[in-house]
């Protein structure tokens, strides 16, 4: 079976490692390149996207900010999972607030702002402090502002407002900021006769926006039901086919939406080893059409970020239960190079594990190991 991925990163990259056990051969179309290629080996194929797509047997997506002509060609092949609109609405937070509230998923008060009178409502009405996010672009912390202090409006507009000047399509939204415990995600999976199987609920620690670590087997049963609840109604409302991922701020218990990502999730990478079947072939499975595989909790795992290094280094092989995981890209600073995997029988013995790596992964450019650490071993 053919599959063709739009976009060839790290994540094209470990859907194609899980679809050559089922038989799946994957391609990924570049979109910046306007190439296909083997996200793998990087071999560049003598294809044009349309050629691509007529010899696949379904399509997908590695990420949300996909050329329109793009998806609207794959939308017409009736091959694309989970498809046009769950793309557009993870690459698109206006959108996504619009899903939110018609599928009745609950997020952060929030007011859409095209022109400087919506900036002005937004505070008056909304308060501060207030996250502002640009709708159409920004990840990783990109494209985000902070309004503290209504001294600083002026300031910040006059970015807001060349970024709006850009393209007319722009959007930014205005949110009110929600003092939260901490942020955690689920991600499932929901194939084409709409069955369900969806992972444990993970903890995730953020440094300057970007995902640093992520751990699976620590949340409560009511944060769970929470999340699955969540998760249930969004891909129903989408008809969604494919691994969807969830991020939420923890409020007391309460969990309120951030953000959808409609495809697999750097959250979920501990799923690789902390899962039987992981969020990989698991999306690999839903869009070829065949059975979703068993998503339970094999054991405490914690997925560790790879930011900006030139390598891993091997001696965290040395460690019982860790894997590497390298994404062969050119190295930058804060780009994502690559992942740590760690498990353990319980969660003592995964902090144990996390303090042992803390000799290997300095806390400058593994931040929050050692915290974790010690949380862990006093549970």
């Amino acid at each position: 079976m053919n599959m063709l991925v739009l976009g060839a990163g790290q994540l094209a990259r470990m859907m194609a490692l899980a679809g050559t056990p089922l038989d799946i051969h994957i391609k990924a179309y570049d979109v910046g390149s306007k190439q296909v290629v083997h996200p793998v080996t990087g071999q560049v194929y003598d294809l044009s996207l349309e050629a691509a797509i007529s010899e696949s047997h379904s399509i997908t997506a590695e990420f949300e900010h996909i050329p329109s002509d793009v998806l609207l060609l794959c939308q017409q092949s009736g091959k694309f999972f989970p498809g046009q609109q769950a793309i557009e609405c993870g690459g698109d937070r206006a959108k996504e607030k619009a899903l939110l509230e018609k599928a009745g998923v609950p997020s952060a008060p929030y007011v859409l702002v095209t022109k400087r009178s919506d900036f002005d409502k937004a505070i008056v009405e909304l308060d501060l402090p207030l996250v502002i996010k640009t709708c159409q672009a920004g990840y990783d912390g990109k494209g985000q502002w902070r309004l503290k202090d209504a001294a600083n409006a002026d300031e910040i507009w006059q970015e807001m407002s060349a970024f709006l000047d850009k393209d007319p399509a722009h959007s930014i939204i205005c949110e009110k900021m929600i003092p939260f415990n901490r942020e955690v995600s689920v991600i499932g999976a929901r194939d084409q006769k709409g069955n369900v199987a969806i992972y444990p609920v993970t903890e995730n620690e953020h440094t300057n926006g970007v995902l640093t670590l992520s751990l699976a087997g620590v949340v409560a049963e009511s944060i769970q039901q929470q999340a699955i609840d969540a998760y249930t109604k969004l891909a129903n409302e989408l008809n969604y086919v494919g691994v969807l991922a969830i991020e939420f701020f923890d409020v007391d218990g309460q969990l309120l939406v951030n953000e959808i990502a409609p495809r697999v999730h750097n959250s979920g990478h501990w799923t690789q080893q902390g899962a039987f079947c992981c969020q990989f072939e698991n999306h690999v499975r839903a869009v070829a059409g065949l059975p979703l595989g068993d998503t339970q909790l094999l054991q405490p795992s914690a997925m560790i970020n790879v930011l900006g290094q030139a390598h891993i280094p091997t001696t965290v092989l040395n460690t019982p239960q860790v894997r590497s995981h390298w994404y062969a890209k050119g190295v930058k600073p804060g780009r994502k190079m690559g992942h740590i995997n760690v498990s353990a029988s319980s969660l003592q013995c995964l902090g144990e594990r996390i303090e042992r790596l803390t000799s290997e992964l300095d806390e400058q450019n593994y931040p929050g190991l050692a915290r974790c650490a010690e949380r862990l071993k006093a549970m």
